[in-house]
Parts: structure tokens; sequence; C-alpha cells
């Protein structure tokens, strides 16, 4: 057998293509749309809430279909789709349009991080590696590094429409890998939980809802605009992609720091401290537009922005070992809900305040009350230990 590294890397790669490029690359490509097509902000937001209405209505689908039979299907169906997509963000020029594509990438993104997610922590855990999930969700930060870097150049030399195209490009390449690596294991094909194993809603799970899908709502304010906001100040007009590519930057290394922090502290007290590093990351923008604001507020995003994902997907897992899959979709729609909320609601302040510190500041109240909501879940497993 390989090394489960080759096998981890065909997530990287998955991961990078329906996240980093399919849902996060309109960050660093937005404020040079704005400036080519001439929409605006509210535009901007609602173009943003496309996606992530996409990315809850995939994450719905997941949880009623029976994605645990057809996994590797779907993934890589969907992963057609996402980087044809991509492509076709630079060969249209229709704002409606734009909405459709945009919702629609969004469904392939949230059956790519489901199925991959379903896909590599299975196989991990069969091999008692799990350890490596962390390596796995580093492919949403290197992807959000490397467009941080190439979209300013390929804007300055083909308009932002190049930008997507060039991005397509990189998405094809990556998948080839990903086709020839991310497979179901031979000996024991998926499928769905035994009767015997399924449980219903626990109180844990309920405030773990809660607590990811407001975790939704406010990271996404700056995942979406941190770029737009850099360029409105003073300091990175022009350069506003400096900045993404440092939230890339810190988010590689950290998925695999808070996968060893949680499994050594616990995921839930990992996740409570986690959002309150977070949130204070997310409010320093709107406290002073300075250069060390921006670089900090991008490093502390940008470090625990994806490591919610691997600390709320291995608790999941561990829970409901027979059905990832489902458990991560139901999730995931919490998620979803809230992300689509919050460009929409961030964007009409904005318009209406002419700036997003006021956006900022609701985020990272978002966010703290989170941190909080993970507290009962935190008592409950004491209670469960003692």
């Amino acid at each position: 057998m390989k090394h489960p590294l080759y096998l981890v890397m065909g997530g990287v790669f998955a991961l990078f293509i329906a996240m980093s490029i399919g849902r996060f690359a309109y960050t660093p490509i937005l404020p040079f749309m704005q400036l080519e097509k001439g929409f605006s902000t509210v535009f901007a937001g609602t173009l943003a809430s496309a996606n992530y209405a996409g990315y809850l209505a995939g994450a719905i689908a997941g949880s009623i279909l029976p994605i645990q039979t057809y996994r590797r299907k779907l993934l890589l169906l969907s992963l057609a789709i996402s980087i044809s997509l991509t492509f076709a963000m630079g060969l249209v020029e229709s704002p409606t349009v734009w909405i459709l594509f945009r919702f629609v990438s969004g469904v392939t993104s949230a059956f790519v991080f489901v199925l991959t997610s379903s896909i590599i922590l299975d196989r991990l855990a069969a091999i008692g590696r799990i350890g490596l999930s962390g390596v796995m969700y580093a492919g949403v930060g290197l992807g959000i590094f490397v467009s941080g870097l190439v979209v300013a150049p390929l804007v300055e030399r083909y308009s932002s429409d190049g930008a997507w195209i060039g991005l397509g490009f990189i998405a094809l390449l990556l998948a080839m890998y990903v086709v020839a690596v991310v497979k179901e294991p031979e000996s024991s094909p998926p499928s769905q939980a035994p009767p015997s194993s399924k449980r219903r809603f626990e109180p844990w799970l309920i405030w773990l809802l809660v607590a990811y899908g407001l975790e939704g709502l406010g990271y996404i304010i700056t995942g979406t605009f941190i770029v737009a906001i850099a360029e409105q100040s003073s300091v990175f007009a022009g350069s506003g992609t400096n900045v993404w590519a440092i939230v890339g930057l810190a988010a590689v290394p950290s998925t695999m720091i808070w996968a060893f922090v949680g499994n050594r502290f616990g995921w839930m007290k990992s996740f409570a401290a986690l959002l309150t590093i977070q949130a204070t990351g997310v409010v320093l923008p709107a406290i002073s537009q300075s250069p060390v604001s921006f670089y900090l507020s991008a490093i502390l995003f940008g470090a625990t922005f994806m490591g919610v994902t691997v600390l709320v997907a291995s608790y999941a897992r561990e829970k409901f070992p027979h059905a990832s899959a489902r458990i991560l979709s139901v999730l995931t729609v919490t998620y979803a809900l809230g992300q689509m909320m919050g460009p929409i609601l961030a964007s009409a302040l904005a318009d209406q305040t002419g700036s997003y510190s006021l956006a900022l500041v609701g985020a990272a109240a978002v966010i703290a009350l989170g941190a909080l909501c993970t507290l009962p879940i935190i008592y409950l497993e004491r209670q469960k230990t003692s």
C-alpha cells in the first residue's frame, strides 16, 4: 500500500479546486470585477450569497440523498462541474447568469467538501492515521494562498475574466491527480449505518449545530469582503490581494496545528478557543485600518477559519463513525445557512454606512456567541467522563 500521504494529497487538491477556487476565488477577484463591470456593493453581496445559497442547497441534498453509497462518482461529477463553472465565469457577461453559475458552484462545493471529507477521513481512520486529516484541510489554505498570488498578475494581463480562466486551468491540472488517487477502499465498500447504530438528535448536536451556524454567519463576512475592505483603505489600494495571500499562508499549517490541539486537548475545548481567537481577528480592521491591523487580522483569520472544519468534522465523525457523510451534511446545512445570510447583511450595512466596520463588529459578536454555545457541549462531555 502506498503511503497515506498520497491519498491525503488527493483530498488537498479536491478541496483546493472546489473550495479555494470554486468558492473563495471570488474574494480576491471581486474588487477587480466591480471596477471592470461596474456593479454595486449590494450586488457583490448578492453574488456572494448566491454561492452560499448553493452551498446550503448542496448540504441539504447531501443530508437527504444516499450519498454514502455513491461517494466517488458524485465527487468526480461535482469536481467536473465546479471546474467548468470556473471557466464559464470568465466567458459570460450576464449578471443573471453569474448568479446561476455561483449558485451551482456552491452546490458542487458542498458536495466536494462532504464527500472528500467522508472518503478520506474514513480511510485514514481505518489505518489509524486520522491525525493526517489536518494535512487534507490545508488544501483550502494552500489554494487561497496561490489565488492570492496569481489573481492580481492575471487581472493585470488578462482582466478579471482572464483570472477566472487561469484558475480554471489550474483546477483542471489538479483534478487529474484527484481522479487517479481518491478511491473507495476495495475491500470494504461504503455502506449506510446499520439500524442499531442510528442515533437521534442529542443535546450536544443541537448546541453544535447552533455554534457552527453562528460561525458560518460570522466568518464569511471577512471571508468574502476582506480584500474589498483592504482595497478601500488608503494603505492597500491596488494591493489588497496581498492580504488574501496572507490569509491562505496562515491557513496552510493551521489545519495540522488544530488537528493536533483538538486530539490532545479535546475537539470542543479547542473549538471554543479557536472561535475566541477568530472573533478577535475579525474585529481588528474595524478598530484600525493600519497595515499592522490588517495583517494581524489576516493571520488570525487564516489561522482559524479552516481549523473550524478540522475540529467539527473530526468530532462529528467520532460520534457518528458509520454515517460520516450524512452527519457532515447535516452540520453543513446550518453552517451554509449562516454563510448565505452573512454577505447580504454585511453588504446592506456597508451600503448604508459607507463602511464595513459595523458589519465586522457584528460578525465578531456572532462568532463570540458561537464560542459560548460550545460550553454546554464541553459540560456534557465532562459529565460523561466523570
